[in-house]
């Protein structure tokens, strides 16, 4: 197991020179009552009082129930502002005046609300003078588990290169909440949803994969063309300024 001692307060810095780089005195993050966004709001906390979390639920009954459940022990433990921002409007409209021209795919409806939410940290933010912590892990990034310009879209993340398995090692350290360390990660994108079942394939055999190149063969091709066709996301934009002198 990683010194998870020395982790943290080497995060912690991290996170201190971030700040002291952009001039900013806050830090915004979206708390979607998950492994991944306790752990940032835990060290973000650590390093700068003045951070907030943002619970954003839209829609998902999960994200009203579970979800600000265990966001708000989180909260509570480790002392963390919140604040709650519904947004079930904003995306009923949103869709209503976009299908006016336009009938939105399934994908691309159920990835509306990860990017209203990263409209709504940033305005908050910005309103603040603060920057906006990412809360993606490895295995997330690796296999494009994750919505660009939505929850991919950050300023700083200090769990970046963390693995699902390592998350919960730390947050096991940290003593934060069961129910955090012990829920099936999902996205809350819609009832039901977890991130294993909608990608058909396991955290533990992403991270065996990613450590070690192994895994079974049905396992390793799956995570082979996600991380393939993912590839744009980790990129960005392309600009044509960037090809010609």
């Amino acid at each position: 197991m990683r010194d998870y001692k020395e982790e943290f307060e080497k995060r912690v810095q991290f996170i201190k020179d971030c700040l002291e780089e952009a001039h900013c005195t806050g830090i915004v993050f979206g708390n979607s009552g998950g492994k991944d966004s306790a752990l940032v709001g835990i060290l973000c906390k650590a390093a700068c009082d003045n951070t907030l979390g943002v619970m954003m639920p839209c829609q998902s009954k999960r994200n009203f129930g579970e979800d600000m459940e265990d966001g708000l022990a989180v909260a509570k433990q480790f002392n963390i502002d919140t604040i709650t921002v519904d947004l079930t409007s904003a995306k009923e409209a949103i869709t209503e005046n976009i299908e006016k021209s336009v009938k939105i795919s399934e994908t691309a409806g159920k990835n509306i609300a990860p990017r209203l939410r990263m409209t709504t940290v940033y305005a908050i933010a910005q309103t603040m003078g603060a920057l906006v912590a990412g809360t993606g892990n490895r295995s997330e990034r690796y296999t494009g588990y994750f919505t660009k310009w939505g929850d991919g879209a950050f300023d700083l993340n200090p769990i970046s290169d963390l693995s699902v398995g390592e998350i919960y090692e730390f947050l096991t350290y940290l003593e934060a909440p069961e129910n955090i360390i012990k829920k099936a990660p999902s996205a809350g994108l819609f009832e039901g949803q977890t991130d294993e079942k909608e990608m058909g394939v396991t955290y533990d055999a992403i991270d065996k994969y990613m450590m070690t190149g192994e895994g079974t063969p049905e396992d390793v091709e799956k995570i082979k063309r996600m991380h393939a066709v993912t590839a744009h996301k980790r990129r960005g934009s392309k600009h044509y300024c960037e090809i010609v002198e």
